[in-house]
């Protein structure tokens, strides 16, 4: 089946952002309108430090009158008064990359490695979850001011089968659930079967949530309803608000301390202890957690920003993944294999100027499949201002690699090493990110 066959009237087509200011966006059958044909790459006159990318390029016309707005707020303009009711299809939204007929696009998503740059398509991710909620939430108002959304969480982001910079792509996002001022969008990466025979495949899936604030007084404000139409979105609708409430029923027994918890810490800084109490008799294929960690900082600039002048959450993602692969590649020795971001968390708004750090590290491996041994890597990112003598943490990423097969046949006695904490903290972090793993498993069971 050929990608445009299947295509909704909500269709983008992303171009290049390395061609002329000036040039036309090529029109295309799947074009959704005559003005997105013809003026897709219009530049960002608005606001021109804001971050930009094929894919904000390319949703920017869409987002034209509700952009414009955010640029131009009146003091006195008032919330929005009446909540609508919308379906999931008035805000689904799909993005199509042309890549095997746009070789300069090609070249703006391809790695070292001839294949898809994961931490760009996190970035794409993070601006269309962001442009369906917003097509959610307008109150087509313009007297009203707009709700500022953010991006509060990533639930999950699963990598189903490798994503090739070859063929066409597509990223179609939905709302699948709202409540009273959060948002989840799920989000689908579709690949071109290889065939006229080969029906296009879902190749990563996604689930992003936001939060809507008043744009004035940054308190929660009240989203547009959602009323499911058919059965495959009642059922997403049924099961996003039944992990809503998971979500708030482990935050009310968040972690009690008990005697098992005590043992489990134990047994888990076993290890650590003789390596650090007596390393000669260490376990050799082993390694302290403290002996994974990279780190990198940065200065966030004004290009970086988002609509409401704050840093882009998906450039924050991008530059994490970036880190997380370092990190892998160096603990295995081999190129590693992006399998999945296990949990994101946004705690603290990133601004123009923040020093930001991130800190890495390998918190356990996993050997279960000899074939496809696992490795876990967390992230942390920091606002650090040596001034006020302060650093708060941000954002948290988790995320999973292997090493294919042939990687590893190229490296004779390849073995990934255990992970061992030796700080009753280090401990606490592994157990508690385990057991967040262990919860999904069962979840998606």
């Amino acid at each position: 089946m050929d990608l445009n066959s299947s295509l909704s009237s909500n269709t983008i087509n992303v171009v290049s952002t390395l061609t002329k200011p000036t040039e036309d966006a090529k029109s295309s059958p799947t074009s959704s309108s005559s003005s997105s044909s013809s003026e897709l790459h219009k530049p960002i006159s608005y606001w021109p430090g804001v971050y930009h990318s094929p894919v904000t390029d390319a949703l920017w016309n869409e987002r034209a009158s509700i952009n414009e707005r955010l640029f131009d707020i009146p003091d006195d303009a008032p919330p929005p008064t009446e909540l609508l009711t919308r379906t999931p299809s008035e805000s689904r939204t799909t993005i199509v990359y042309a890549f095997s007929s746009d070789s300069t696009l090609r070249e703006q998503y391809k790695d070292p490695w001839n294949e898809f740059r994961i931490g760009k398509l996190l970035e794409d991710l993070d601006v269309l979850a962001c442009a369906v909620s917003f097509k959610h939430c307008s109150d087509d108002d313009i007297t009203t001011r707009p709700l500022m959304l953010v991006t509060a969480s990533v639930d999950r982001i699963v990598l189903k089968k490798p994503i090739s910079v070859d063929k066409d792509l597509k990223i179609s996002g939905s709302i699948i659930w709202v409540g009273r001022s959060s948002i989840e969008i799920q989000m689908q990466v579709i690949t071109q079967g290889n065939g006229p025979d080969d029906s296009d495949s879902v190749a990563l899936t996604a689930k992003f949530i936001f939060v809507a604030r008043d744009y004035k007084t940054s308190k929660a404000a009240q989203v547009n309803r959602l009323t499911p139409e058919t059965e495959q979105e009642k059922f997403l609708f049924d099961g996003a608000e039944a992990r809503d409430k998971a979500r708030m029923k482990r935050g009310e027994d968040k972690k009690q301390s008990d005697k098992s918890e005590v043992n489990r810490l134990e047994a888990s800084l076993s290890e650590g202890r003789i390596f650090c109490d007596m390393p000669a008799l260490a376990d050799r294929d082993s390694i302290l957690l403290r002996d994974t960690r990279l780190e990198n900082a940065l200065i966030c600039h004004p290009q970086q920003r988002n609509l409401h002048g704050r840093i882009f959450g998906g450039f924050l993602m991008h530059r994490a993944y970036e880190l997380a692969f370092s990190t892998a590649y160096a603990f295995a020795g081999i190129v590693p294999s992006f399998l999945e971001v296990d949990h994101v968390d946004f705690y603290k708004p990133v601004d123009v100027g923040d020093f930001l750090r991130f800190k890495s590290c390998v918190l356990y491996t996993e050997h279960d499949n000899p074939d496809q041994p696992l490795i876990y890597v967390e992230v942390v990112a920091h606002v650090t201002r040596p001034e006020m003598r302060s650093s708060v943490v941000s954002n948290t990423f988790y995320f999973t690699f292997t090493v294919r097969p042939e990687a590893k046949a190229t490296k004779n006695g390849f073995r990934l090493r255990n992970v061992v904490p030796a700080t009753e903290e280090e401990a606490r972090r592994v157990l508690e990110r385990m057991d967040a793993e262990d919860l999904q498993r069962s979840q998606s069971i």
